[in-house]
């Protein structure tokens, strides 16, 4: 039985091509959620034809934006560990809103209706993260039990999207304003959260 070759290693020029590509990806659908191919092969400093060297089409580039961004997300969300639910809740929107640039290129794909299964499906994990903090907010009675958790997840998620559609997610006033939005559709009032931001100042701190 014959040895099979090894598996090549992408070239160093090749990994850094790609990786540029989808920076410029992220760029310009943040500016533009329907940016064409050559627009971003001239944010990448390259010809049309080199970009679909890396990529078979646009679609194709936007699914490894959208993947690249769930990731950084998906890895956020699993790494808040606060054990009370209003803290976590507050931290996992204040720490994805410190992802400023892919917060604004998730909603932009977000708009695309195209791409809404595909962008669900990959944050698939951040998603049950929220929902998770909400249950146990709900079960201790700190946040809304009128509605249901998946639901209220649901309009946490919608909540700071149309914040982001609104303002550009690098602005200082973004990130106070996504936290203080998404603990009021948790259910606290304007004063609570005034509290929770004032025991826990970094929340809201500029980056």
């Amino acid at each position: 039985m014959s040895t099979p070759p090894p598996t090549r290693r992408p070239r160093r020029d090749a990994v850094e091509n790609r990786a540029g590509i989808l920076t410029a990806a992220a760029v310009e659908i943040a500016r533009d959620p329907h940016a064409s191919i050559d627009t971003i092969a001239r944010s990448a400093g390259m010809t049309r034809r080199a970009l679909y060297g890396h990529f078979d089409d646009r679609d194709a580039l936007v699914r490894a934006v959208i993947a690249a961004g769930a990731q950084r997300f998906n890895a956020i969300a699993l790494g808040i560990d606060d054990v009370e639910p209003v803290v976590a809740l507050a931290r996992l929107a204040a720490a994805l809103w410190s992802e400023a640039a892919a917060v604004q290129v998730a909603a932009a794909i977000a708009l695309d209706d195209r791409h809404v299964d595909e962008t669900g499906a990959a944050l698939a994990p951040l998603r049950r993260r929220v929902v998770d903090i909400v249950r146990s907010g709900q079960e201790d009675g700190t946040l809304r039990t009128d509605i249901a958790a998946p639901t209220v997840a649901r309009l946490i998620e919608e909540t700071a999207r149309g914040i982001v559609t609104k303002m550009d997610a690098s602005s200082p006033q973004a990130r106070p304003l996504a936290v203080r939005a998404v603990l009021s559709m948790a259910g606290l009032s304007w004063r609570e959260t005034a509290a929770v931001l004032t025991a826990h100042p970094d929340l809201t701190e500029e980056l």
